[in-house]
């Protein structure tokens, strides 16, 4: 057995995170790779204004990155960073007619069944001007499966279709 040789599955989820840095580039999301806890994080950024959300600006943040398996440990963790990560780089005002909502995805050849219930439960809030949706995918060799909370929220439910439209675009 070559030592340097990568797991198919892993490479799928390295082709996943490219695939997906391509679809956020073609949306005209602005794309980084920052690090969080020494991998790569595939980070899109795009801000919109609609006159049905009465001139309110929502900016979308998209954190993805892959890891050798997905528990609901590691999920919450990313999650966490990804918010605060999201806050340090939202533009305006926050509240002042602007809301942030976050999808932080990580991605994995294999996804405890406890990391997809978690990320299936509900949204997650900070500040209430700061929603996220965690997401787990799993890139299995048969097919790859999204698991993510789909309902309405409290906070921020009028970019409900508009989260789920993007989540629905990004990660297939």
């Amino acid at each position: 057995m070559n030592p340097h040789a990568t797991e198919p599955t892993a490479d799928a989820a390295a082709t996943y995170l490219t695939a997906l840095q391509e679809r956020l580039t073609a949306d005209g999301c602005t794309v980084t790779v920052p690090q969080w806890n020494d991998r790569r994080v595939v980070t899109g950024c795009r801000a919109d204004r609609k006159v049905r959300w009465f001139g309110t600006k929502a900016e979308l943040f998209v954190f993805a990155a892959a890891v050798p398996e997905i528990d609901a440990d590691t999920l919450g963790e990313f999650t966490t960073w990804a918010m605060h990560y999201a806050k340090s780089l939202r533009g305006g005002i926050p509240g002042a007619r602007n809301a942030a909502l976050v999808l932080p995805a990580l991605v994995s050849p294999r996804v405890r069944p406890e990391a997809a219930q978690w990320a299936a439960q509900d949204a997650r809030i900070l500040d209430t001007t700061l929603i996220s949706r965690p997401l787990t995918v799993e890139t299995a060799p048969e097919a790859v499966r999204t698991t993510m909370y789909r309902g309405r929220v409290m906070w921020g439910g009028m970019f409900t279709g508009h989260v789920l439209e993007k989540a629905a675009l990004y990660f297939p």
